[in-house]
């Protein structure tokens, strides 16, 4: 595959995967929307990777502030303290002795507030692959 083809798997990817947000969200699984939220922010950041570096493939990382250094982009503290959040729907929807914490934290209005970080920085992200 060409850098062009990588980071448009990257691209495709998450935006599949935000439609599942959506639809998990709408169906009250809001921790699992969550979840799919984190992985649509990794797969952008992954697709910024292949763009913004020689190697087509990017790290098996999972922590999006990690991420974010590895594609060389430059994190305000605004943007670094919500990725640092986001980062806990991965482990803690992973993970059983989370799994329950997660659950209770997860109201509606919680997710909703947290899907719209998420969707903030999924254009922010999206303008940097231009």
């Amino acid at each position: 595959m060409t850098k062009e083809e990588h980071i448009n798997y990257w691209l495709e990817s998450a935006e599949h995967d935000l439609e599942t947000s959506d639809t998990l969200f709408e169906a009250d699984k809001y921790d699992w929307s969550l979840f799919i939220g984190h992985l649509v922010l990794e797969k952008l950041l992954k697709a910024v990777f292949v763009k913004n570096n020689e190697n087509k493939i990017p790290p098996k990382v999972h922590n999006l502030v990690r991420l974010a250094e590895l594609s060389l982009i430059e994190l305000d503290e605004e943007r670094k303290v919500l990725l640092d959040k986001i980062n806990d729907f991965n482990v803690e929807a992973r993970y059983p002795e989370y799994k329950n914490e997660l659950y209770k934290t997860c109201t509606k209005e919680f997710a909703e507030e947290n899907r719209n970080h998420i969707k903030e920085l999924y254009q922010w992200l999206k303008s940097q692959l231009k």
